[in-house]
């Protein structure tokens, strides 16, 4: 207590020392005893900001300088320019890779099967009278396409030509309503119809004409063919059956089946120009590991 009582009256004393000081120092003015100490302690600290005004401001006139300069802002422009041509070249690169992959699939596939084919970029989706699901592809009549050919990609069966010009061609995804091409279960003759759902692509139905033929999640679909191979050539993989539907009693039945090809992300197809001189009949499925 008493270090206390000792501490709190020194602070006192200090306190009052510095009110006084401060009063005389008002009151006499220009003639304060007080004012050497006053102007000696205005130009130490002055000089000490004058010194680091002097300092900084040329540190940060220069990079101002350098943001304004004529020649600045015309390298910041330049490197914007080249940074957004890189970016650019990077997404073609990644693109033209992709592409090459896809080619190199579809061209084995077709080489496997004994097809011949034109290449093509699928440039738009679609619709076209009687048609939902329909796409577009940037080769034609001049290329040798003609409707009624077989359109398909490095996975699997995409659809056909119905309509053809000098340069484009539509052809009609399977996924359509009112598509439909005749189909095979796998190690087998049982045969059946593809039809389009209101699935967006990610289903297609198969119609198994013998209600008796077993009928099971995993099995595997490829085209049937048509007489001289148009529509459809036989061989291609159609899609994996997912799940099966109850029809007793009914003359077919129903299941549902994953498409090999994305049909909602097409780029690379080939249109079959020529069908093979023999039915390829399941080479072409991939092996149940998925790898081809």
């Amino acid at each position: 207590m008493r270090d206390t009582r000792r501490a709190r009256m020194i602070l006192g004393l200090l306190l009052l020392a510095a009110l006084v000081t401060l009063t005389i120092d008002h009151r006499s003015g220009e003639g304060s005893p007080l004012g050497a100490l006053r102007a000696g302690g205005a130009w130490l600290f002055g000089s000490a900001e004058q010194v680091g005004t002097t300092v900084t401001n040329p540190v940060g006139g220069f990079f101002q300088a350098m943001v304004n300069a004529p020649s600045a802002q015309s390298d910041i422009q330049r490197l914007k320019a080249e940074n957004a041509k890189l970016r650019s070249e990077l997404a073609a690169g990644r693109l033209d890779a992709g592409r090459s992959g896809q080619l190199k699939r579809l061209l084995g596939l077709s080489g496997l099967g004994g097809y011949k084919i034109v290449t093509a970029n699928v440039v738009a989706r679609r619709g076209v009278p009687g048609f939902e699901e329909a796409a577009e592809i940037d080769a034609g009549t001049a290329d040798g396409i003609r409707p009624e050919m077989t359109v398909l990609n490095g996975d699997g069966l995409v659809g056909r030509v119905v309509q053809a010009e000098s340069g484009t061609a539509t052809v009609v995804l399977i996924s359509d309503p009112a598509s439909s091409a005749g189909a095979r279960l796998e190690n087998g003759n049982e045969i059946g119809v593809v039809h389009g759902v209101a699935e967006n692509g990610r289903l297609v139905q198969f119609k198994l004409l013998d209600s008796t033929a077993p009928l099971e999640r995993g099995g595997r679909i490829v085209s049937f063919g048509s007489q001289r191979g148009t529509p459809y050539v036989p061989g291609v993989p159609v899609g994996v059956i997912e799940r099966v539907e109850a029809t007793p009693g009914e003359l077919t039945r129903i299941a549902y089946a994953r498409p090999y090809a994305d049909l909602t992300a097409l780029d690379v197809v080939g249109v079959v120009v020529d069908a093979p001189k023999r039915d390829p009949r399941d080479a072409l499925l991939p092996p149940k590991d998925g790898a081809r």
